[in-house]
């Protein structure tokens, strides 16, 4: 089964990785091409925001979503205006948490209290990277000074910085009689994260809001899948699965480096 598991995995995550390769190739082709008005814009700023994180683990871990944070740089490239949809290509450095909190109950549905502490047992990981996605953009509304929505999609990396683990008992003093399944055992509560790159696709929509003279204001719903594993997934690992998957909600300010110098442009 889990063999079948992994082949199914390296399937999508191919046809995932082509899809990628043909969007941001063929946004480079029309770059080049200029078919529609030519834009040399680039734009630089800051952005932060909130991140809600889950670890995809086989077996499955019961958890409930993380929160974090995000923030770092971002740079976008401008370079078409192909009938009413606006080109761009879009890069940032993060630093964002990830991570997975996990949901320990019973067979009641009940938290289980630990025998030494008398408290419900609380476990959660917070892994921090820096995050560098390469995004290509299509916008559309208004460029310089209104409303613009958008759409944007690529490839995202990732540095592993650090790990912090936060729980109210000791390992070594879990309730293993009230904990269900892999929790028992509950071997990621202890171990090192083993993969220290982490790698998959992110996609987003929002809305930016542009002044002229004083910058671009962008909020933005954003969607990262790991197509990385946090531990080793070979038949001797004890998880066969452990990718990142994390919704972020982040608020964005770019102020402009260099203007399209075109008389079309109003």
């Amino acid at each position: 089964m889990r063999q079948f598991y992994h082949i199914a995995i390296l399937s999508v995550q191919k046809h995932l990785r082509l899809t990628l390769c043909v969007l941001c190739c063929t946004m480079l082709m029309d770059a080049k091409s200029q078919i529609g008005d030519f834009r040399n814009e680039l734009a630089l700023g800051v952005s932060g925001g909130y991140t809600i994180n889950n670890v995809g683990f086989t077996p499955e871990i019961p958890q409930n979503s993380l929160g974090g944070y995000t923030a770092g740089v971002a740079l976008r490239y401008t370079c078409e205006k192909y009938f009413k949809s606006i080109c761009a290509l879009v890069t940032e450095v993060n630093i964002s948490q990830c991570g997975w909190k996990q949901s320990i109950l019973d067979e009641k549905d009940q938290p289980v209290i630990n025998t030494s502490t008398g408290m419900a047992e609380e476990y959660q990981r917070t892994i921090t990277y820096i995050q560098i996605p390469f995004m290509a953009r299509l916008g559309w509304g208004r460029e310089y000074h209104g409303l613009q929505f958008y759409v944007q999609a690529g490839p995202q990396i990732g540095f592993y910085l650090n790990d912090k683990i936060k729980a109210n008992y000791a390992y070594d003093q879990r309730n293993q009689d009230s904990r269900l399944g892999v929790l028992k055992e509950a071997p990621q509560e202890v171990m090192p994260i083993e993969r220290k790159f982490d790698y998959g696709i992110t996609a987003g929509a929002g809305l930016e809001y542009s002044i002229p003279r004083i910058g671009h204001f962008l909020l933005e719903g954003r969607y990262y899948y790991g197509l990385a594993d946090i531990y080793g997934n070979s038949k001797k690992d004890f998880f066969g699965r452990s990718n990142n998957s994390t919704i972020q909600i982040k608020l964005t300010y770019l102020t402009d480096l260099i203007r399209s110098n075109n008389p079309k442009i109003k």
